[in-house]
């Protein structure tokens, strides 16, 4: 039978195991655009959960659910976090007053978060994380019936979870034409085996990824093992050069060494036939050079003020600090009858929602979706009755949504705005004199007008759609379809925006990022004014939004 501290324990090391292999769940992400990865969700989300067990041990079975279901929920992060949070909420309503599972218990119970998971994603998709998580429930049903022994079960569902992974790719095309299985499954896997380890060897897994041997001549091996006294400031100045050997030269590097190590310390020294590598801290590097000097010629040479630096360091950090005391969030009565929230990234985004009505916008978007909690935090700093979210990403509509039930003093509608610019028109179709119902139509009317063009870059190689793509090309997007490959961002945004464009366009609003100077966004918007009709009125607007290049409204 598994008791509560067993229970806490596995989710520990579930939640440990994937910490270490988020990197790889990433990587199988098969659209080459940067994006709220994975793993890395996944991860978050049920270290939430980890967060809140590690405060303290004990407790039942169904306490130890509840604590997790209810840290997952609050901590789901984009839609893998979000059905993974569903999964485990439907756990722990399944082993409420139980003290203890046996196997049957443990399957029973991942069947009511299977289920919960299905319902909650509107047209559920075979080949993915809900179909692991299905036929890993049963194979663990029908490993209750031959033996109910918790670890036998437990063992059973990993299995029947590895082997549902392996099938992904025959049950999504795109999968297997990009020889991968599904990200969302994989991290399951790491999860429920982790959970594994506890329940049968007793064994809390490491969240430390596993390490490769070092390369000593390498140049990250000499950054990591310099970066390593980093924080050790007994002398002013970290000395770091490069000497090319010279060939008639007979001296030991292992004199260099001895010397630098007599005038300073944290001295690393890496040498091979051609080159000495050097770091030390001193407080004469004119010395260290100096001797250098009898080895050969200085290549390259960096001096740096470390006790400056970390004066600057120490006031940027303070600044931070006050920064983020002034921006939590404090809940608020709700004494109006509407308000917004939206979600987006960028100081003038963030001023552009405000100016429309926003009484809070929350940081994120693609590569940052905000929790669960964050959206929640926000909405209940809105002082209104109705608040009305836009979650402008498809990948955090579903975590806005879960925030409905957490709230009992108001009422919160999510309008399921997918993009930014489908946000911004839904936003300017809200007409106070209208009814909360039929706002809530005509806003999403407006938003399912919006054609969003996108311009970013390739985060990794990829052969997706038929096309190669290499990292760091530029990817034109027209409502999240790859259109376009290309090398130059103003080309890519200029050749975007006119095959968006037909003989219904009336307006066309390019919102440039944090990447594009002004002078490059002008250039798009003479660029586009130059080659469309002249009754379509242009805006350009310095949103300072990451990742996005351009973002493109088209009405």
């Amino acid at each position: 039978m598994i008791q509560g501290n067993d229970l806490r324990n596995a989710l520990i090391s579930g939640a440990n195991n994937i910490a270490r292999h988020k990197t790889q769940v990433d990587e199988l992400n098969i659209f080459p655009v940067p994006d709220g990865d994975t793993g890395t969700n996944m991860s978050m989300t049920i270290g939430a959960a980890a967060k809140e067990l590690g405060k303290a041990e004990g407790g039942t079975a169904d306490e130890v659910a509840h604590t997790a279901a209810s840290a997952l929920l609050r901590g789901a992060r984009g839609n893998s976090g979000v059905i993974l949070s569903l999964l485990f909420r439907g756990f722990s309503k399944s082993v409420a007053g139980k003290t203890e599972l046996s196997g049957s218990d443990l399957a029973n119970a991942l069947g009511v978060g299977v289920e919960a998971a299905y319902k909650a994603v509107m047209k559920p998709t075979e080949g993915t994380i809900l179909t692991v998580s299905r036929v890993a429930c049963e194979k663990g049903r029908a490993a209750a019936e031959i033996d109910n022994d918790a670890v036998y079960v437990w063992g059973a569902i990993c299995k029947g979870a590895a082997e549902a992974l392996e099938q992904t790719p025959d049950l999504l095309p795109v999968l297997k034409k990009a020889g991968v299985v599904d990200a969302g499954g994989k991290g399951l896997c790491y999860i429920f085996d982790g959970m594994l380890s506890v329940f049968k060897d007793g064994v809390v897994v490491s969240n430390e990824a596993p390490e490769a041997p070092a390369d000593l001549s390498s140049d990250e091996f000499f950054r990591n093992a310099a970066a390593e006294f980093d924080q050790e400031i007994n002398f002013t100045y970290c000395t770091e050069f490069i000497v090319g050997r010279d060939p008639e030269c007979r001296k030991d590097p292992l004199d260099l060494r001895a010397y630098l190590e007599g005038i300073g310390d944290c001295v690393v020294v890496v040498d091979d036939d051609e080159i000495i590598k050097v770091h030390v801290h001193t407080e004469d590097p004119g010395n260290a050079l100096q001797a250098a000097l009898t080895f050969g010629q200085l290549l390259t040479v960096k001096i740096e003020n470390m006790k400056e630096q970390h004066r600057k360091a120490q006031e940027a950090n303070d600044a931070s600090k006050a920064q983020q005391e002034k921006k939590q969030l404090t809940p608020v009565e709700p004494t109006e009858e509407i308000g917004f929230v939206a979600v987006a990234a960028g100081e003038g985004l963030h001023t552009l929602f405000t100016d429309l009505g926003c009484a809070q916008v929350v940081s994120g978007g693609q590569t940052m979706n905000p929790s669960t909690e964050d959206i929640l935090a926000a909405v209940r700093a809105t002082p209104a009755k109705t608040v009305l979210v836009l979650p402008n990403n498809k990948n955090i509509i579903m975590a806005a949504e879960q925030t409905i039930p957490l709230v009992t003093d108001r009422k919160v509608i999510v309008l399921p705005t997918r993009t930014v610019p489908q946000g911004l028109s839904a936003l300017l179709a809200y007409d106070p004199d209208s009814s909360t119902e039929q706002n809530t139509v005509s806003m999403m009317e407006a938003a399912s007008r919006v054609e969003t063009g996108s311009v970013t870059f390739a985060a990794r190689d990829s052969e997706y759609g038929g096309h190669k793509i290499s990292e760091g090309d530029i990817l034109g997007l027209e409502n999240g379809k790859l259109v376009l490959i290309e090398r130059d961002v103003v080309h890519t945004c200029s050749k975007l925006t006119r095959s968006m464009v037909n003989r219904n366009t009336s307006f066309i609003t390019i919102i440039y990022g944090s990447d594009v100077t002004e002078e490059q966004a002008n250039d798009a918007y003479n660029r586009i004014k130059s080659k469309v009709s002249s009754d379509i009125e242009i805006t350009l607007v310095n949103g300072g939004q990451p990742v996005y290049y351009f973002l493109i409204s088209v009405e």
